[in-house]
């Protein structure tokens, strides 16, 4: 694995939904090779620890890297007071990516911040992938534009049905397995989403995919705090590291 660590220039910052920010880097260096589901390490000042963002989107003919991130704490909000013009310290790509199928059909489904990951992944699907959008409440809602405007059918479901369908994912994502049986799952989200996820993939004998997220410490691989418990080929389970060994998983190996 090939990382690139530097300072690069924001093109732009701007608020996506409440608390989401939509971040554009100038760093061909990375947007050149950065995959689908793989992230970025971000150096925030006066913070020891480089804070994880996935890659939302990856532009090579431009040289820019989507990066949208959360507010989850004193180094995502001072990450959030970045501006237009500022340079920002980046090392990356990281982690293990999707596979994606050409010429199959997928389904993803994302929750909350778990959204922005599948959107690079799904670009290269078009119409032969539909998505399935989970939020809170419509402030939240973010994104759906994007994986319409590269030819997904996309819905949005929220807790409260402030937007979009009343429900969860899983809802949204039953009534379209008995309609039409994909190739691929892909799945981002809060772990119980997850799981439930990899039950129905597991039931219905599609093959899934799921992007982890746990919290990081050095984000290499070196310091084993970002682990999850996975299925070992030959039998019993071993502690693997989202960081390295992910964040991408075959679904099916995953100890939820």
């Amino acid at each position: 694995m090939t990382m690139i660590q530097g300072s690069f220039p924001i093109v732009k910052i701007s608020l996506l939904a409440e608390k989401l920010y939509d971040l554009y880097v100038r760093c061909p260096v990375i947007a050149n090779t950065a995959k689908a589901g793989q992230f970025i390490l971000i150096r925030v000042e006066g913070f020891p620890l480089r804070r994880p963002i996935a890659v939302c989107e990856a532009d090579r003919n431009s040289g820019i890297l989507r990066l949208v991130f959360g507010i989850r704490g004193d180094g995502t909000k001072k990450l959030s007071q970045i501006g237009e013009g500022d340079w920002i310290d980046l090392l990356g790509p990281l982690g293990n990516g999707f596979e994606l199928l050409p010429g199959k059909k997928a389904v993803f489904v994302g929750g909350g911040l778990g959204v922005p990951p599948l959107l690079e992944a799904a670009k290269s699907y078009g119409s032969n992938a539909e998505a399935i959008l989970g939020f809170q409440t419509d402030s939240q809602v973010a994104l759906r534009d994007d994986f319409q405007n590269h030819g997904v059918n996309a819905t949005v479901m929220t807790d409260d049905g402030s937007q979009g369908r009343k429900g969860l994912v899983t809802d949204s994502l039953e009534e379209l397995l008995a309609r039409r049986h994909p190739d691929i799952l892909y799945a981002c989200g809060p772990l119980p989403m997850l799981k439930a996820v990899a039950s129905i993939a597991a039931r219905e004998k599609i093959r899934c995919q799921v992007l982890m997220e746990e919290k990081m410490g050095c984000g290499v691989g070196a310091c084993h705090v970002c682990v999850c418990r996975t299925k070992r080929p030959e039998g019993g389970t071993v502690q693997s590291r989202v960081c390295s060994d992910g964040p991408v998983f075959e679904a099916e190996r995953v100890v939820f």
